[in-house]
């Protein structure tokens, strides 16, 4: 999330907070794509993380961005924190670790959303390459320490430090050592959220394997294909997972909203202050009875703040998050919004999925879940191997991107982008395995040479 919501909006009631979910519906000729991307800024030199002060850190090539752009800049006290693009929506933000991420513009096609990646990352390197900085798309960095990575310096980071560690063990290498990419979709109707939720739910972990891209920590192999997946599964019980209360009966904003209201809060903003309230109620705060602030109520932005501080699988907004891949080399990230939009945003493929997976219970999908980021395409569910899924849900991805007939100036349709995720299909092999070979074979037991054959 590039920057707060500001809207002092008082909240009456829970009808309040239903109301800002169905808020986001939209027409489906309305319907955006929103990609969002991290990478793991570098030292091309020594392979390091970036401080953010100095010649050469995060601050010198926010403001270099910032010179090209011409974007609004975000400020946190005396820190550059981040750049908005007020006309068009796009964003750019720092996640704890100075990850660097485009919270990209929603776009009607995919041709537009790769357009903005690669208008993106040729105006990073501009400003980065002088610098002698290098970006990196892995999901999880390959060789640093917790203790080498600078900390941002942004007031709702610190308060995630203090609390992690009391509620998971790998929270802070959730924060610090992991990248993703995701991809944000529209729905027309409370029933079109609720079924696209229960799909891109289920079938979060295809998706994962497809991208898993997190092999190494440290330098050394850590056991796992997306270890970035894994740490999710030990970070906070309370704020993620795979929702099995979604496929209940009665599912809907008001479920959601009641989910949210369990969900302990970390911090609420007033002014360009951070109040620390992490663990405490946001009930208590709707009703006007939080420590923190005696006799004050929640607001608009208290409640989109609180939203955004909840991890599941797949999160609802006024639109739906696709969180479950990891970062991979920048020709690919076009393919995980290809991959969701042909199989949500065409109906006769909605419903096949639902076919594919509404049998399922809630234990098989939560044994998926726990399957996939050590196992890959070999978790299975239901008799069927995640490679299975794979294959057919890539070629439903295909048919349903061929019939939206979205083509380029080039005459070309979507499906072009589902490319890298054919071709892994196709070899049975996800981007772990081949990092992993290259390991222990030409790359001669060092994760090293993944900052050159892997950097954007």
């Amino acid at each position: 999330m590039a920057r707060d919501v500001i809207d002092m909006t008082p909240l009456q009631s829970r009808d309040d907070l239903v109301a800002w979910f169905a808020a986001g519906e939209k027409p489906k000729d309305k319907f955006r794509i929103g990609t969002e991307h991290e990478k793991f800024p570098f030292t091309i030199a020594r392979h390091e993380p970036l401080p953010y002060e100095g010649p050469r850190g995060i601050r010198a090539l926010l403001e270099g961005m910032q010179m090209i752009l011409g974007w609004e800049p975000i400020m946190e006290g005396e820190h550059i924190i981040g750049l908005v693009d007020v006309t068009q929506g796009g964003a750019i933000s720092l996640e704890p670790g100075g990850q660097f991420e485009l919270s990209g513009a929603p776009e009607p096609t995919i041709h537009q959303t790769c357009s903005e990646l690669q208008a993106h990352l040729a105006q990073l390197r501009e400003v980065a390459a002088p610098l002698g900085i290098g970006f990196l798309g892995l999901g999880m960095a390959p060789t640093w320490t917790r203790t080498e990575i600078a900390v941002m310096p942004k007031g709702r980071y610190r308060i995630m430090t203090s609390y992690m560690p009391k509620v998971g063990r790998l929270g802070l290498d959730m924060m610090y050592r992991t990248c993703t990419v995701q991809t944000n979709l529209d729905f027309a109707s409370e029933a079109d959220m609720v079924k696209k939720l229960r799909v891109s739910l289920a079938l979060q972990p295809v998706a994962t394997a497809l991208f898993a891209n997190s092999p190494f920590t440290e330098g050394k192999p850590n056991g796992f294909l997306s270890f970035r997946s894994e740490i999710w599964r030990d970070t906070d019980a309370d704020r993620s997972g795979m929702l099995p209360w979604a496929f209940e009966p009665g599912m809907g904003y008001e479920r959601w909203v009641d989910y949210a209201l369990d969900v302990p809060m970390y911090f609420v903003k007033r002014g360009d202050r951070y109040i620390d309230v992490a663990g405490q109620s946001f009930r208590d705060l709707l009703a006007g009875r939080l420590d923190a602030l005696p006799g004050e109520r929640a607001t608009l932005s208290d409640w989109a703040n609180h939203i955004s501080t909840i991890f599941p699988e797949v999160r609802l907004k006024r639109y739906l998050e696709m969180r479950g891949s990891d970062a991979v080399p920048w020709r690919s990230l076009p393919a995980l919004p290809a991959f969701w939009v042909g199989l949500l945003y065409d109906d006769a493929n909605l419903d096949a999925c639902w076919e594919i997976v509404k049998g399922w219970t809630a234990e098989e999908r939560q044994s998926l879940r726990d399957q996939v980021p050590r196992l890959g395409f070999e978790a299975t569910i239901a008799g069927r191997t995640i490679l299975e899924l794979a294959r057919e849900t890539v070629a439903l991805a295909r048919a349903g991107l061929a019939r939206r007939e979205k083509q380029d100036w080039m005459g070309r349709d979507e499906t072009r982008f589902l490319a890298p995720l054919e071709d892994i299909v196709e070899r049975g092999r996800t981007p772990a395995e081949e990092l992993l070979e290259k390991f222990h074979g030409a790359w001669g037991g060092s994760v090293d040479p993944v900052f050159n054959e892997y950097a954007y």
